[in-house]
């Protein structure tokens, strides 16, 4: 992930992340007892941080703070499961690569499936694999729309996320994940979205990507009654 002075600025504002870090890996450290896991069903909340890779402008243009998702998903003796969820995300403009300055964001809401393969491969640790494919609804809001009374812009299309997680077991009922995806959405960014004017040097060529973005952050999964626990001997 590539980190500027800009984003950097940014998260300093913004100390909860590395709040999230620590918590996680302070879990992590803890000597938790063994046990020998098959997931049935379960309930999973990740907090992640997206980094926008679409294009240059989006690229530069806005600054990713928030990429949130819960989904419950049932997998199957086999390791494979199906579900289903909610996902949301955040950018900010980063007004100090526009002249003139322009505030605001891009709020995107999405509903998907999933499918993937979860397996633990010892006590204490697994993987998952999965896509999410589902519907976004992204709402764009600045004061430079606003000017033109056509604030918030509107865009919506399909949303693909593959995604990858590290699962490090906490209790018979919990576990904590690293967890990495590259979500796409089916529409492109171009600065004229956010109200910007002119293509700001950068190739328009570029402005029909769909917006896609790198996350990578942490989750919290919760397995009910369907998950099957036995403690090993020490």
């Amino acid at each position: 992930m590539k980190f500027n002075n800009d984003y950097l600025k940014v998260m300093s504002q913004h100390p909860f992340y590395i709040r999230f870090i620590f918590l996680f890996f302070l879990t992590g450290s803890l000597q938790l007892k063994a046990q020998e896991i098959t997931p049935d069903d379960s309930f999973t909340f990740d907090l992640c941080l997206p980094n926008a890779t679409a294009n240059r402008a989006f690229e530069k243009v806005m600054i990713g703070l928030v990429h949130a998702s819960t989904h419950y998903q049932y997998a199957f003796k086999s390791s494979f499961y199906i579900g289903a969820g909610v996902h949301y995300s955040y950018f900010a403009i980063n007004e100090f690569r526009l002249q003139p300055k322009v505030y605001g964001g891009i709020h995107s809401g999405a509903a998907f499936f999933k499918t993937g393969h979860e397996k633990f491969w010892s006590e204490r640790f697994g993987t998952d694999i999965g896509l999410r494919v589902g519907w976004v609804r992204s709402y764009v809001n600045s004061d430079a729309l606003a000017a033109q009374n056509i604030s918030p812009q509107i865009r919506e299309g399909l949303y693909l996320e593959p995604n990858i997680s590290f699962i490090l077991t906490s209790d018979v009922n919990q576990s904590f994940r690293l967890t990495i995806g590259y979500p796409f959405y089916g529409y492109p960014f171009s600065p004229g979205l956010i109200g910007a004017e002119g293509d700001l040097g950068y190739d328009p060529a570029e402005f029909q990507r769909n917006s896609s973005f790198l996350s990578a952050g942490f989750g919290y999964t919760y397995y009910f009654n369907g998950k099957k626990s036995t403690a090993l001997e020490d």
